[in-house]
């Protein structure tokens, strides 16, 4: 029941260059038809497990019908007895035992109806909680696969927004409306029958009432669409503001801008507040409307019941059961007309996950080389890179022997980042070629180029766990002396001892409950542990004191020998011993060499060092 089938493709949406954008105000599905023939494609392997939920529902639907019929056998047969009693009719009497007959089988339907409901639902619960989860995993498959600028372009919240909220949505669809829709169809179609058994006549007026309905409810489900898509997109955008707003509090309260905040958030909720109160009153008025229209054909039909009863046309115990499949008949119509609403909801959320689904994918991998433990040898050739139209970086030239320390200097916006950035291919090259020993990067996995390197970034990043978990990242399957070497290299081991509960003391969601230059000493601990051949350190002593920069720099020259190390500095002083440095001005290299050759050529680096060494005289 819970073997989990992948879906056969189910096409793609054109979606075209903006697939991605979220829906316009007001703005419809664009292809209302095709979202769902795609949604329907993730339940197109579990044919057999719907197969069986349809037949279930067919037997607790129709155990379930035939009782009012069953019912009005044993209401005629108490009448009719009852009545020959009244009137003196000689033998007339109540068949208890008959009655009792009866009652017993009823009560015996009824069991079976529940059983074969509970047999439903229990199916379909596997059913829908297996295709949500394929969902995930596809979203979440995606969502490793969209390029650095998918996640530098939307923020974070929409993005969650669509993998829970839009993905929970279509999940309750499947579990509760998809079951409710196949028991009013066959519920519609068994009272039809049942009925026309008792009366054309009185079916006929009952089935009148069915089209009235349609036309009814058909203006305002087209009307219910677009705001339901409204109430997604505003969701989408406030989640998004939230995220913002509580992982940068601190921010925010330092500038004073909780107003701010708050006004935004009031904007984009006062939005969500708006398409959803629209959405839920027009899709409010269904159920009246059907109530009302069911009632008057209810009135009717006691009327003319109770004539052909008069006139003996039929028994008490028919009309009695034909009033109550006409008062049932109205239910399945309102859940099916209350069903469609919702799937115009469900439709606008897929439609969101599919848009993520379709955004366009990092460059497909040529896995032709295979590199396992690089010797070092980075190469740079004719490299061309810019994020829109024009060039950041324009024929960049390097080339860097194994075991060099390259220090990449420069004033912000040079480009030391993003030459970091296209090394670990987070960019595709416009052009020239970035070689890891002689292989070009682009002929081998991502994977297998990143196990290469070890990253230490000015921004921190931690998780919600323990610090022995959080160090442990570097390396799968480390021991805890390999770590407890790591911490120690990094200068961490002090401080982490100091803590209540040592390597096992639990950082919160921002690690919030130790400072800056503790985290940092974590992510160097992090790297030391997972011991690549090319060390990437980006500002890596920035947000630390002078005394603990001393240590760093010791341990990060420890760590750097026999490796190949780019180090991103500011503050030139920590790369004097650099075997060449880069100095790098719009996008280009304008100077390299050592730390003498450079000063020696009187040029910008020399200038820049000259400027940052008057600065640290007059402070």
């Amino acid at each position: 029941m819970s073997n989990r089938k992948k879906p056969q493709s189910g096409g793609q949406m054109g979606h075209g260059p903006g697939g991605g954008n979220m829906m316009m105000m007001g703005q419809k599905a664009k292809d209302f038809k095709g979202t769902l023939r795609r949604l329907l494609a993730y339940l197109k392997p579990r044919r057999n497990e719907l197969i069986a939920v349809f037949f279930a529902a067919i037997m607790s639907t129709i155990f379930m019908i035939v009782g009012p019929k069953i019912m009005g056998t044993a209401i005629t047969e108490l009448f009719e007895g009852a009545y020959g009693k009244f009137q003196g009719v000689p033998g007339a009497a109540i068949n208890f035992d008959k009655i009792s007959q009866i009652l017993l089988l009823l009560a015996g339907l009824y069991v079976l109806s529940s059983l074969f409901n509970y047999i439903q639902q229990y199916i379909m619960s596997s059913v829908a909680q297996d295709t949500v989860y394929d969902l995930r995993e596809d979203v979440n498959k995606k969502l490793e696969k969209l390029p650095l600028k998918y996640y530098e372009g939307r923020p974070n919240g929409e993005t969650l927004s669509r993998m829970t909220n839009d993905i929970d949505t279509i999940g309750s669809t499947l579990q509760q409306s998809l079951t409710q829709f196949i028991t009013s169809i066959v519920t519609i179609v068994g009272i039809i029958i049942m009925m026309l058994s008792i009366s054309p006549l009185l079916t006929l007026i009952s089935i009148v009432s069915l089209p009235l309905s349609i036309f009814a409810i058909r203006p305002i489900l087209k009307r219910s669409q677009k705001h339901f898509a409204d109430q997604q997109r505003t969701l989408g955008e406030l989640n998004g503001h939230i995220e913002e707003m509580y992982t940068g509090h601190q921010v925010v309260k330092a500038f004073g801008h909780e107003k701010q905040a708050s006004a935004q958030f009031t904007k984009v909720n006062e939005e969500l507040y708006k398409a959803g109160s629209k959405a839920q009153f027009i899709s409010g008025i269904i159920m009246p409307m059907m109530f009302f229209i069911g009632n008057l054909s209810y009135v009717l039909i006691s009327v003319v019941g109770g004539i052909l009863v008069t006139q003996r046309s039929i028994s008490i115990g028919d009309i009695q059961a034909f009033i109550t499949y006409s008062k049932q008949f109205t239910q399945p119509i309102t859940q099916t007309a209350n069903i469609a609403n919702i799937i115009q909801s469900t439709v606008a959320a897929a439609e969101r996950v599919f848009e993520l689904l379709d955004e366009e994918e990092e460059v497909k991998e040529k896995t032709t080389a295979k590199l396992n433990r690089a010797n070092g040898a980075v190469t740079f050739e004719h490299v061309d890179f810019g994020y829109g139209d024009d060039l950041l970086i324009e024929d960049m030239n390097i080339d860097v022997l194994p075991g060099q320390t390259v220090a990449i200097v420069g004033p912000t916006g040079a480009g030391k980042t993003t030459m970091i950035n296209l090394l670990m291919r987070f960019y595709e090259l416009n052009d020239g070629k970035i070689k890891i020993d002689g292989f070009d990067t682009r002929n081998m996995s991502r994977s297998d180029l990143r196990r290469n390197f070890g990253m230490v970034l000015q921004d921190t990043w931690l998780f919600n766990g323990t610090i022995k978990d959080n160090i442990a990242y570097g390396k799968n399957g480390a021991t805890d002396d390999e770590i407890f070497a790591a911490a120690r290299t990094a200068h961490a081991d002090n401080f982490i001892r100091t803590l209540p509960d040592g390597y096992e003391t639990v950082l919160n969601e921002e690690a919030s409950n130790i400072s800056q230059g503790q985290k940092q000493l974590l992510t160097i601990a992090r790297a030391v542990l997972a011991d690549p051949p090319i060390m990437i350190l980006d500002e890596a002593t920035s947000s630390v004191d002078t005394r603990t920069e001393v240590f760093i720099q010791k341990a990060m020259n420890r760590l750097m020998e026999g490796r190949t190390s780019f180090v991103i500095a500011h503050r030139l002083s920590t790369i004097k011993d650099a075997d060449l440095i880069l100095v790098m001005d719009q996008g280009k290299v304008i100077e390299q060499g050592t730390h003498s050759q450079l000063l020696e050529a009187s040029g910008f680096y020399a200038d820049l060092y000259n400027s940052q060494f008057s600065e640290s005289v007059a402070g």
